[in-house]
Parts: C-alpha cells; sequence; structure tokens
C-alpha cells in the first residue's frame, strides 16, 4: 500500500477508503445510511487523532468528521493537493503613505492549519500577510519583521523584553505607527505589560490578532489585519491599543486600552472586551470613530520612555474556598518575589490563610489584592477580614485587572527589589490601569434568557 494515497489513515476509516479506491485530495461525493450526502476534497488525517472519521474540507470551506462505518458510498474523482502557503510579496512603496512596521510574534492571525497533526501552526512569515491581504497597501508603506513565531502561552518575560525593545527602536527610527501580531489567548497580557515598558509614545502601537486560522470562511484575521494597519497608519491615538473585532459581525473593529481589555470568550470573534470602562475608538475600513477624548494623542517627535524589564519570579493566587497555606508557603520557598491574589467579593480570602501572608510580609514577598468579579473595587476596609488582611501587609490595587497587576508587579520587581518603591509604582496609575471611577456604562451584561433582554435584541438587531 502507498502510505501517500492515504495519509495518516488507518483501522476501519482507511479500509473504508480502500474499499472505494478514495485517496487523500481527491473531490468526493458521501453518502452514509442516515441519509447524509456530502462533497468535498478528502483531507489527510491527524497523526494523533482517531481511526474512525474520514475528514472532508467542504465547498464552504469548513472541516467535518463523518463516521466510517456510517459511510455506504464514495465517488471520488481527480486529485490535487491543496498548499496551504501564501508566497511573500513585496509591499509596494507609495511616498504619499506613512510608514508603519507590522511585527510578527506568531499565533492565528500569522498561521496556517497543519493537516499532518490537525494543528494550528505559526507559519506564516509577516511578508506573507501582504500575500493574503493586499489591501494594507491602501493605508501605508508596511515594513515586516518576523520577532517571533511562538504560540502565545509560550510567550514570556524574554519575549516581552525583545519585543519591547524593537518597537523602541522602531520608534527612535521614525516610523508613523506599530502593529503587533500575537496570538490572542495571552494578548491582553503582552498588551498590559507594553503599556508598562513603553510609556510616553508618540505613536500608536496596536495589538492584533485572530480568533480564526486563515483558512477558515469565517476568519477574522484580514478584517483586524486592515483596522489594526489603518489605526497604525491614520490614528491619532498615541497608546498601547487592542484591535479586534467588535461585534460578532464585520462591520467594525474596537480599540481597546491594553490595561483594560480581556479576552473573554475562547472561539467568538468579538472576545476582546474593555472592562470597568469603555473602549477608545471604533475603526473600520474608512474610518476611525473615537468613543471617548482622554486618550494620549500622537505626536511628532520620537521621544518614548522605554523600560523592557521584567521579574518572572512573580505569581498570581486566583482564591477558592478553603484554599491550603501551602500554597503561599511554596511560593515563599521557591524564591518568588511577588504574589497577587484574585479575591472574592471586596478582596477576600479564608482565616486560614492570614498565617501564611504573614510570612509572606516576614520574608518580604509582595502580596497584592485584585478581585476575580473583574469589575469593581477592592475595598478592604468594609469588613474586618479585609483590615486584618491589611495589617498582614496585603496592598489593595483598586479595580486593577488581575492579569494587568500581575503583569505590573513584574515589571516593577524588575525595577528594584525594595517593596516601599514596587509598593509605589503598583499605586501610581501609568495607562488607565487604575481609575477614579468606573463609568455606568461600563458594566453592560445582558442575561440571554431574560424576557427584556430578549425583547430588548429583538427590538435592537440590524
Amino acid at each position: 500500500m502507498n502510505e501517500d494515497l492515504y495519509k495518516g489513515y488507518r483501522g476501519v476509516a482507511l479500509e473504508v477508503l480502500k474499499k472505494y479506491n478514495a485517496q487523500v485530495w481527491s473531490d468526493a461525493k458521501i453518502s452514509t445510511n442516515n441519509g447524509g450526502y456530502y462533497e468535498g476534497r478528502i483531507l489527510p488525517r491527524s497523526v494523533t487523532a482517531d481511526d474512525l472519521h474520514i475528514v472532508i474540507k467542504l465547498h464552504t470551506g469548513y472541516n467535518i468528521g463523518i463516521a466510517a462505518k456510517k459511510i455506504i458510498k464514495i465517488e471520488a474523482e481527480g486529485k490535487k493537493e491543496a498548499i496551504y502557503k501564501v508566497p511573500e510579496k513585496e509591499f509596494p512603496f507609495d511616498p504619499k503613505k506613512p510608514k508603519v512596521k507590522l511585527l510578527g510574534t506568531g499565533g492565528t492571525i500569522a498561521s496556517r492549519l497543519d493537516y499532518r497533526t490537525g494543528a494550528v501552526i505559526p507559519a506564516f512569515s509577516p511578508g506573507e500577510l501582504y500575500g493574503s491581504v493586499p489591501e494594507l497597501a491602501d493605508y501605508c508603506n508596511l515594513e515586516t519583521e518576523k520577532i517571533y513565531g511562538v504560540f502565545s502561552e509560550n510567550m514570556g518575560a524574554e519575549q516581552w523584553i525583545g519585543l519591547a525593545k524593537a518597537i523602541g527602536e522602531e520608534i527612535e527610527k521614525g516610523v508613523k505607527g506599530i502593529v503587533v501580531g500575537h496570538g490572542t489567548d495571552t494578548l491582553h497580557h503582552t498588551a498590559a505589560v507594553l503599556s508598562f515598558m513603553v510609556q510616553n509614545s508618540p505613536i500608536p502601537i496596536v495589538m492584533v490578532g485572530s480568533q480564526r486560522s486563515s483558512d477558515r470562511p469565517s476568519s477574522d484575521a484580514a478584517l483586524n489585519l486592515m483596522h489594526a494597519v489603518k489605526t497604525a497608519s491614520e490614528s491619532d491615538i498615541a497608546e498601547v491599543m487592542v484591535c479586534m473585532f467588535g461585534p460578532t459581525s464585520d462591520s467594525y473593529g474596537l480599540l481597546h486600552r491594553g490595561t483594560r481589555v480581556r479576552k473573554m470568550h475562547s472561539s467568538y470573534r468579538s472576545t476582546f472586551r474593555t472592562i470597568g470602562d469603555i473602549p477608545i475608538a471604533m475603526v473600520d475600513r474608512n474610518k476611525i470613530t473615537p468613543i471617548r477624548d482622554d486618550y494620549k494623542k500622537r505626536r511628532k517627535d520620537k521621544n518614548a520612555i522605554v523600560t523592557p524589564v521584567f521579574n518572572d519570579k512573580i505569581s498570581i493566587v486566583y482564591y477558592y474556598p478553603d484554599m491550603k497555606p501551602d500554597i503561599f508557603d511554596s511560593l515563599i520557598e521557591n524564591g518568588y518575589k511577588g504574589i497577587v491574589i484574585a479575591g472574592t467579593g471586596l478582596g477576600h480570602v479564608n482565616k486560614p490563610l492570614y498565617p501564611a501572608l504573614k510570612r509572606c510580609q516576614e520574608a518580604g514577598v509582595g502580596v497584592y489584592m485584585t478581585v476575580q468579579t473583574l469589575w469593581g473595587y477592592v475595598q478592604m476596609y468594609v469588613y474586618e477580614t479585609g483590615r486584618e488582611m491589611l495589617q498582614l501587609g496585603v496592598v489593595p490595587l483598586a479595580n486593577m485587572l488581575p492579569e494587568v497587576a500581575f503583569m505590573k508587579l513584574g515589571w516593577a520587581l524588575g525595577q528594584t527589589d525594595d517593596l516601599e518603591e514596587v509598593n509605589k509604582i503598583m499605586l501610581t496609575p501609568i495607562n488607565g490601569e487604575i481609575t477614579d471611577s468606573e463609568p455606568s456604562n461600563g458594566y453592560l451584561i445582558y442575561q440571554g434568557g431574560i424576557p427584556e433582554v430578549e425583547e430588548f435584541i429583538a427590538n435592537n438587531q440590524k
């Protein structure tokens, strides 16, 4: 048997393919015993997958798996192996357009599907992005550079520091805007740390990703890229921002402040939300519409404050009922210098943890309180338990998001070991991570299923 004809298939699925002389990459019409009928191209099977299904790519572009035992007929014809790669193209130069730098780190915004493993892998170089989204040339002269090629969960102190340095260098060169392609899972972490590492930027720094890979019809990669590049080249907002889908439709994107944004859904394209505040602006292919006017404005100089440091001996602890103190003791014993707690309610943990918090205080480990509700403020003066934790050295961080506090703590400890100085850095707002108040429309959650909400949605759908 020529294994190349049946890439990855084995067992029952392989027997069915051989029975009907259907090979991988063939166009096939498949009928099943329950009345199902499917047309598409037979794809290779992942080497880590089961042997019970045959996978095809439908004409719509989506992939489905069909149970091999249910197949009663396969009509296969032709054979054309798909090449899931966009060739790199030199970006056209227009002297009338501004220069924008795209820094690639990896993620779905720069990826393809590896049918051998069934995984989305970082495979596109930044230069290939233009090959797939030529509309980018409408906005600017784009230069690209691949800084890293990793999934976002593999971004860490080394990458954050390297990225901050690269951004600082580009600002000094006089680019008019910077776009950072990044995986979505930890995009908000990187946005937060860059907000601290790169301050007083004279130009927009726009982070962008994609929830769905470029080979899918519902991919948001192209539109997100267009919105991000337009923002970098034309916007007067000189901050670290996240640019992703606004609604679930393709109508516009939102620009979120880097210290107040969070990924809130595992698969929705409109997953990124501004928490405890409102977004900075809306953006579509034709215009940028500010929602607020207190953002930092674009300048003509090349001066930015770049502090690319990070101490990774920090931890974030999500409190849960009956948590045991040995978690904190383990962090102390392993030389951790700072801990962020995502506490319940107004910022609480149970009393059995108090001795461990005391040991943190004695060991010089900074402990900081945030709330796991995400919206709202830490208020440790309200109840006796909160006041007791204050005496144990726990520092409340107002309405700073837990992940943002984590990133800021690593950055602060990268500058000094003096806890008083670290506390001062943590409590001094830099770019909206702590706000004086939360606007009433910064907390809007529509609970599906409730009659008045369903009526509101029905009356306001486009």
